[in-house]
């Protein structure tokens, strides 16, 4: 029996959202989300983004659940910024960052 979730993809995503923006500087923000296997969590991708370039890529993860809204697990926040810097890093030489400053 498959039982629909009280809170939407966009709902997860507004939580991810609402939780990074307490923690982590403005280029991190959630990506769209997706259901977990069993159904039970919503699986919110946090990206490292910057206006009019996109997505540079994943940094982590935010689980929600799917009947509570609440956060369950996360990546932690040192290590996505880590991940965030290694990209910002990776990328830095391309003329599409070179006006972009990392926080």
């Amino acid at each position: 029996m498959r039982t629909t979730p009280r809170v939407t993809a966009q709902q997860a995503q507004a939580v991810a959202n609402h939780f990074l923006s307490d923690r982590l500087p403005d280029r991190f923000t959630a990506d769209l989300a997706r259901q977990s296997d069993a159904k039970d969590v919503w699986l919110v991708p946090v990206i490292l983004a910057y206006p009019f370039i996109g997505s540079l890529g994943k940094v982590g993860e935010i689980l929600v659940g799917t009947s509570s809204a609440e956060i369950v697990s996360y990546t932690s926040t040192e290590k996505m910024k880590q991940v965030g810097q290694s990209i910002y890093e990776a990328r830095q030489d391309k003329a599409d960052l070179k006006w972009c400053i990392p926080r």
